[in-house]
């Protein structure tokens, strides 16, 4: 008989959390030691998954109200941790849940990788393990993750990042992701082929989480210039929108404007409107039948390259591949 070498994978699910940033990695973990125990690739190995509860009960309520049982909670795990994932962070628990960041600070240093799915990040590092390293989390949060621990280098784009042995990874379905890349790791192309076969997903999805990501957060802009102007410069998008006539248009000084407008958007005006052109864009790739060449004039892209070069350069991919990912299904491409 073949000595038992599972590696055990222990998932952390936060309460508050989505069901699937917890599923997913569960899932995936699990559907490779199946794989593995019916091939006999790898006799005795494999992975046990267990739930570990951060609280001081196993019971876990999920952003959709499911009820999860653990099957310990995290201070009551005695053997050794060969992956340890944190999925999800209720950020009210920054304050009111020190002992399990303290636990995960001690446990560190005795696994054999760490990771978090979505904002699970935001326990990494309070824990000081992200400090120095590169890390990713949930586009909408990226601002604020870099702004509260400026030590971390922040990537917003990626699906998931690997910088030693802690792996983070971006909004919710990211963890499927993250985990599929562990099991590469760990088994080989092959095994995870096979997982990502029956369980009917991408072995490695293309793109990056900026195509899913608002370039502007113009809401929180509401008393601002940019704000103002906002309603102004998205009817006005086909003309020349240079930051003189913005100037102009606010009354203001050329310097006073500038000065202001990077102070209250942390960009220039000229990085604005191309955010906001790309921004309209992707509205009219997704919603209508127009064609490049008239989005490309509608949103004073210029050309199709000029166009292609501009949106390339904002969600990492081109106009004709996102108007195929993200066009609406009622709409034939």
């Amino acid at each position: 008989m073949p000595v038992n070498m599972k590696k055990l994978i222990v998932i952390v699910p936060m309460p508050g959390t989505f069901l699937l940033d917890i599923a997913g990695p569960v899932d995936v973990f699990t559907a490779v030691d199946g794989i593995l125990n019916e091939t006999g690739t790898a006799p005795g190995e494999g992975y046990e998954v267990i739930l570990a509860s951060p609280l001081s009960t196993k019971k876990i309520i999920t952003k959709s109200q499911a009820e999860l049982s653990c099957n310990v909670k995290v201070d009551e795990i005695s053997r050794p941790i060969d992956t340890l994932i944190i999925a999800g962070f209720p950020m009210k628990m920054l304050e009111t849940n020190p002992r399990f960041i303290n636990w995960l600070h001690d446990v560190y240093p005795k696994v054999r990788r760490i990771g978090s799915v979505c904002v699970g990040t935001y326990a990494l590092a309070e824990a000081g393990i992200l400090e120095g390293k590169e890390a990713t989390t949930h586009w909408q949060y990226s601002q604020d993750f870099q702004n509260r621990y400026p030590g971390i280098k922040v990537d917003s784009n990626p699906f998931y990042t690997r910088d030693g042995n802690v792996y983070t990874s971006a909004g919710v379905s990211s963890g499927i992701d993250l985990s599929m890349a562990m099991v590469e790791e760990d088994y080989g192309r092959d095994i995870a082929l096979k997982a990502a076969r029956k369980l009917v997903l991408y072995l490695k999805r293309t793109g990056y989480q900026s195509q899913f990501s608002s370039l502007l957060q113009v809401h929180t802009l509401e008393n601002s210039i940019a704000g103002k102007l906002h309603p102004w410069m998205i009817r006005h998008l086909q003309e020349d929108l240079h930051v003189e006539h913005l100037a102009e248009h606010c009354n203001m000084s050329l310097r006073n404007f500038n000065r202001v407008f990077l102070k209250e958007t942390g960009m220039t005006p000229a990085k604005f409107v191309e955010k906001l052109r790309v921004e309209i864009a992707r509205k009219y790739l997704e919603d209508s039948d127009l064609s490049m060449e008239q989005i490309a004039e509608k949103c004073g892209l210029g050309g199709l390259v000029s166009m292609r070069r501009t949106f390339m350069r904002h969600m990492m991919v081109s106009p004709s591949d996102y108007r195929r990912t993200f066009r609406t299904s009622l709409q034939a491409v």
